[in-house]
């Protein structure tokens, strides 16, 4: 059984669908979530879900703190689901290739520092790109550069708002991020 650690910065929808996933086989479990947001939805439905949950802040981060809380909590995987912060190249190197991160795009367009959400959402709509989707990568020391695993796509309608592009791309990230996770594992 392997132990996943997600790490989210906002409402936590994927982390949920993670957990959620898991709780149904024997392959992984979520053991752990952790946020810098102390603000994060994710907080309320790791509780709701009866999954352990901390918040860290920068220093504990680049410190070792957050490192000695995974090695406390036995991780042997590490998952980013909306985390908006650049991963230590520390705890990269405890963790070679068992970090991975989604972005909601298809990389290596429309990806690095201050590209997530619906920033990223606009940026395709205003591009004129005609399909968008999902990236799933290992984490490396720069933003959305580490290498991909898998991608899916979705199209851009002629009509699309952000909101209705995000909706396609949210529809993806449930759909695939568990599974290629699971394949992974």
């Amino acid at each position: 059984m392997n132990n996943i650690a997600i790490i989210a910065s906002g409402s936590g929808s994927n982390a949920e669908n993670i957990i959620n996933h898991f709780r149904q086989g024997n392959i992984a479990r979520v053991v752990l979530v952790l946020s810098e947001n102390k603000e994060a939805y994710v907080f309320e439905r790791a509780r709701k879900l009866d999954v352990p949950s901390i918040l860290f802040n920068s220093e504990e981060f680049l410190n070792g703190t957050v490192s000695k809380t995974l090695k406390r909590y036995q991780v042997d995987f590490i998952v980013l689901a909306g985390f908006l912060k650049l991963f230590p190249h520390s705890i990269i190197e405890e963790f070679p290739q068992r970090i991975v991160n989604i972005h909601p795009a298809l990389l290596p367009k429309f990806g690095g520092k201050g590209m997530y959400g619906n920033k990223v959402h606009k940026a395709v709509i205003e591009s004129g790109e005609q399909e968008s989707g999902i990236t799933i990568h290992y984490v490396d020391s720069k933003y959305d550069e580490g290498g991909i695993i898998f991608q899916a796509t979705c199209p851009v309608l002629k009509d699309d708002t952000f909101e209705t592009l995000a909706q396609r791309v949210h529809e993806l990230e449930y759909k695939y991020f568990p599974q290629v996770i699971e394949s992974l594992l």
